[in-house]
Parts: structure tokens; C-alpha cells; sequence
């Protein structure tokens, strides 16, 4: 018996924070919903971006950390605000002007199922194998059955699915792409999270009047509207991120990368609570078929291996943490 109480520790130590860390980020896609209510898509993004940022910086401030001083760095980190931020976070929300919240957070899933290719093929970080590309295969099929092909493609509900695709496609090149060139970097991953959401926020600040007009004061919004941004931005895309960190060190980045898995869940299971959504048969069963696939991929079946970096609905981490969705 004694043996088996060192094990048990350890799990009381992290597994609390890890359900928490899958609860916050699965919850982000009904912030979303709620968010797109009264704003636009750029501008829900732009204010939680905003909030983010200014959480990680007072988390710098305290650590006693800074920012990155090399315009090198910076260079990379405007591509990967863009591609790991600032477009996936914007097509989520057009998304869900047309989708279910739960459904949004299924398509989020399939990240890893983009990032493997791109990074086989295009930033060369990784090898294709007979394993990963029965585990592609398999994600692909769950993603043709998510969508239910054999009922006919068009209509807005199916642009949202799209969408939504898209955005999980977006962190399938920030990934790979920070994993090449910024993952080598002697700055804390939280330092440059933090420079990766300043970029996001000044990139924003451009595109957002430009496209939708200047952004509505927040005295103008409702309360609910206001909480779901101040979610979305202090804590499913600040202080996440330091709960995160905090599951790598106890629990080690493989262990820690496993919340992808509950993220869905969590999504499906809070949008049917509180929105009172919906899912028809075949979505819930393309979600499985693509956590298998995706699974096989990353050698959580089978013969065990570390597992990849994931990204999902949030800023991929440039550095040696997995990325997941904040």
C-alpha cells in the first residue's frame, strides 16, 4: 500500500488544476457565443486579446520576467500572433454566429490533425510515419463524419463548420511554425505569450476599425457580454496559461498536452447545460473518431511516446511547452 501513495499525491497535486484548465478552455467557446451576441468577431477578439495581454503583463511583472528585446524574435511573433491568434481567434467567432457553441469546440480538436502535415511537409520539424498517417486518416474520416458530407454541403450552417475548421487550420501553421523558429528561444514561454498578445492586440487595433468600425465602449455592452470578454481574456487566455505551465511542472508537458482530450467534452457538456444546444448523432461520433485518430497519432495508443505539441482556440505557446488552446 505504501507503494502506491507517492503516485497518489502526485496525482491530488495536479489533476485539480488540469479538470480546471479543461473546464476554462472548454468554456471558452461559450464565452464566444455570447460574445458575438453584441460584437463583432474582431472586435469580441480585439477586447479579449486585450485583457489577456494585460493579465500576462502584470504576471511578468510579478515573476519579475520581461519581455523579448530582439527585433528577430519579434519578427516571428508578429507571424505567429497572426496565424495563432489573431485570425482563429476572429473565424471562431464568425463560427459561432452560425454554429453551436459545442460544435466549435469539436472542431478545435482537429488541430492536431493540421499541425502534423504542415509540419511534415512545410517546416520539416517532424517525420510522417506508418502510425501518424493511420492516425490522419483516421482524424479525417471523423472530420468528414462531424460534418455529415452524405447529407449535402452548403448553407450557413455549414460555412460556420468551415469556419471553424479554419481557425483549428490557423493554429496548424502557428505551431509548426513556432516549434521551427522560436522554440529555441532562451525567453520563458510566458514572456512570450505575453509579447505574442501584444503583437495580437496591435495587429487588431489596425484591422478591427478598418473592417468592422471603431469598437462600441464597454459601458455600451450588456453585463453578460462584458463577463464572457473578461473571460475569454483574463482568464481562458491569461491566467490559463499559468495554470498550464503550472500542469508541465507537475504533471510533465506529455501529461499536461492530454487536456485537448477533455476540452470538447467540456464544450459539448456546457453548451448543452447552459445554452440548451443540441448535437445531431454524428457529430459527437465524428468527435470520437477524431480523438482516436488523433490519439493514434501522437502515440497515446499503442506502444507509448511522448505526445506533440497541440494547439487549441488560443494563442499557441511559442516555446518548448505544448501549445493548447487558452
Amino acid at each position: 500500500m505504501a507503494d502506491f501513495t507517492p503516485d497518489r499525491a502526485a496525482l491530488r497535486s495536479w489533476l485539480p488544476g488540469f479538470l480546471a484548465l479543461a473546464a476554462i478552455w472548454g468554456s471558452s467557446f461559450l464565452f464566444i457565443k455570447v460574445g458575438v451576441e453584441e460584437l463583432h468577431p474582431l472586435h469580441l477578439t480585439l477586447y479579449r486579446v486585450g485583457a489577456g495581454a494585460a493579465t500576462l503583463l502584470v504576471v511578468l511583472a510579478v515573476l519579475r520576467d520581461r519581455l523579448p528585446r530582439e527585433p528577430r524574435v519579434w519578427a516571428h511573433l508578429a507571424v505567429i500572433a497572426a496565424f495563432g491568434v489573431v485570425i482563429p481567434f476572429t473565424l471562431f467567432g464568425y463560427g459561432e454566429q452560425r454554429v453551436e457553441s459545442m460544435l466549435a469546440g469539436i472542431w478545435n480538436a482537429t488541430t492536431p490533425l493540421i499541425v502534423l502535415p504542415l509540419a511534415v511537409l512545410v517546416f520539416r520539424t517532424e517525420r510522417l510515419t506508418v502510425r501518424r498517417a493511420v492516425g490522419l486518416a483516421l482524424g479525417f474520416a471523423g472530420v468528414l463524419v462531424v460534418l455529415g458530407v452524405w447529407q449535402g454541403v452548403g448553407g450557413a450552417h455549414f460555412v460556420g463548420q468551415l469556419m471553424c475548421f479554419g481557425a483549428a487550420a490557423c493554429y496548424g501553421v502557428a505551431i509548426p511554425y513556432q516549434k521551427r523558429f522560436v522554440a529555441g528561444s532562451t525567453h520563458s514561454g510566458l514572456s512570450l505569450s505575453a509579447a505574442q498578445l501584444l503583437v495580437a492586440a496591435a495587429q487588431l487595433a489596425i484591422v478591427a476599425p478598418l473592417v468592422a468600425g471603431a469598437p462600441p465602449v464597454p459601458t455600451a455592452l450588456s453585463p453578460e457580454v462584458v463577463a464572457s470578454v473578461l473571460a475569454l481574456g483574463a482568464l481562458g487566455t491569461g491566467l490559463a496559461f499559468v495554470i498550464h505551465l503550472r500542469n508541465i511542472r507537475l504533471a510533465g508537458a506529455s501529461t499536461a498536452s492530454t487536456v485537448t482530450y477533455l476540452i470538447p467534452v467540456f464544450a459539448v457538456l456546457i453548451g448543452a447545460v447552459v445554452l440548451g444546444e443540441r448535437l445531431t448523432w454524428h457529430q459527437p461520433v465524428g468527435a470520437l473518431i477524431v480523438l482516436v485518430g488523433v490519439a493514434v497519432s501522437q502515440g497515446l495508443l499503442g506502444r507509448r511516446r511522448p505526445a506533440a505539441p497541440v494547439g487549441v482556440g488560443v494563442p499557441a505557446v511559442p516555446a518548448a511547452e505544448p501549445a493548447v488552446p487558452r
